[in-house]
């Protein structure tokens, strides 16, 4: 390797992408390529240093599997970057499997954290922790390092584990300042704001208050009943009732939750759950078949007892009732977190991660765009949605699979 090369790699390792560019940018050999790539992608330019990192492989000969397997793992990071998420993970697995067979043991970690990275963003959390405990960070450099400990962190975070996540972004710091990258500074910075930004809303006896992450984690463990909205169940002590798929249950249990240790008016419950404008017989009939269902769902945890004027939730041996409503009450909220993050997003990726059809992301963005909340730039396949991130809150309770048994 020469002398430019070499110093090309080096500007690259220490955050200096323009530096890089000066060395190689009129030179077209392979290496001059996969350095021109990674550059423009520190850049922004995910199209340009993907197209280069490509032509870098093809350009590499058969001999050179150790060099074409580092393009393959440098594309795979561009493409989780431009969030291209139905990229084929078959290739990166198999450069992975490249690079440890030639000893090359950090780049080959690095892939696989590029995995994990994936599977955080489709929500894929039980996979995601196990593919993070098979790396070993002190194994890898301070800046793979950083971005690793960061994987961990996200993972704790939307499993609710506060302290491993503060653990993790603790170390995450200090790697970042062993690598002195301050990109990669600011993104720590920008995660641990996650632990001091309010991330749900508490609703008790009529009143409404932020908590943090860690008052979340610790309202698990409350004896008090709480009607979850950021997960559609109801728990108490350790039981948990599903309501995910009973949107209309759930929603009596949390309008009687709301004004508990108060009644609800029947036409307060009919309007909330049924949406009518107008109340006929027909609603009343079927209110008194839906609390039915929910009386029988709820039986281990509570009890729901009609009143002269309408019905009201007792909360049994419980003490209290809470509400857990998540920080923004948006009908497309989970688009507008994933977006949160500050990347470009397809619709192809967003519904990937949302578990969803493409079409039904297609109709949210269009009605965020109308509001708004969302804009676009490209055409077709190559277009891409953006948002501002949610002033003042964090977004780890509007992400898919956000708690253990989803």
């Amino acid at each position: 390797m020469d002398s430019l090369i070499t110093a090309a790699a080096r500007a690259l390792a220490s955050g200096d992408p323009l530096g890089a560019l000066n060395r190689v940018a009129l030179r077209d050999d392979a290496p001059a390529l996969a350095l021109r790539g990674i550059a423009m992608a520190q850049l922004g330019d995910l199209d340009r240093a993907r197209a280069l990192v490509r032509r870098a492989a093809r350009t590499f000969g058969q001999r050179e599997a150790i060099a074409r397997a580092r393009c393959i793992v440098a594309e795979a990071e561009i493409a989780l970057a431009s969030r291209d998420l139905g990229w084929p993970t078959k290739a990166l697995d198999a450069a992975c499997a490249t690079l440890e067979a030639h000893g090359d043991r950090p780049n080959a970690a690095y892939g696989r954290h590029l995995q994990v990275r994936r599977l955080l963003l489709l929500g894929r959390l039980d996979e995601a922790e196990q593919g993070i405990s098979e790396l070993d960070p002190a194994s890898l450099p301070p800046a793979s390092r950083t971005v690793c400990e960061l994987v961990v962190a996200g993972i704790a975070l939307r499993r609710l584990r506060t302290k491993a996540a503060c653990a993790a972004l603790t170390r995450a710091k200090d790697a970042a300042r062993q690598a002195s990258i301050p990109t990669l500074t600011a993104e720590v910075e920008h995660a641990s704001l996650a632990l001091s930004t309010p991330a749900a809303r508490l609703i008790a006896r009529g009143v409404e208050r932020p908590l943090l992450l860690e008052e979340v984690e610790a309202l698990q463990a409350s004896p008090a009943l709480v009607v979850d909205a950021c997960r559609h169940v109801v728990r108490r002590s350790g039981v948990m009732v599903s309501l995910g798929r009973r949107p209309v249950l759930f929603t009596l249990a949390r309008v009687l939750a709301e004004a508990w240790p108060v009644d609800v008016p029947r036409a307060a419950l009919m309007a909330r759950a049924f949406r009518a404008k107008r109340v006929d017989e027909s609603h009343r009939a079927r209110l008194r078949v839906e609390i039915g269902r929910l009386r029988a769902l709820l039986r281990p945890l509570a009890g729901v007892t009609a009143t002269p004027r309408g019905f009201v939730l007792v909360a049994c041996d419980a003490g209290e009732v809470l509400v857990l409503a998540r920080p923004v009450e948006e009908r497309h909220a989970a688009v507008l977190a994933l977006l949160a993050d500050g990347e470009a997003w397809s619709s192809s990726a967003l519904a990937l991660a949302l578990a969803t059809s493409q079409r039904t992301v297609q109709r949210a963005l269009d009605q965020l765009a109308v509001a708004g909340k969302v804009q676009s730039f490209g055409r077709g396949r190559a277009r891409r949605w953006l948002a501002p991130p949610v002033p003042g809150f964090t977004t780890s309770l509007l992400l898919p699979a956000l708690l253990t048994g989803d």
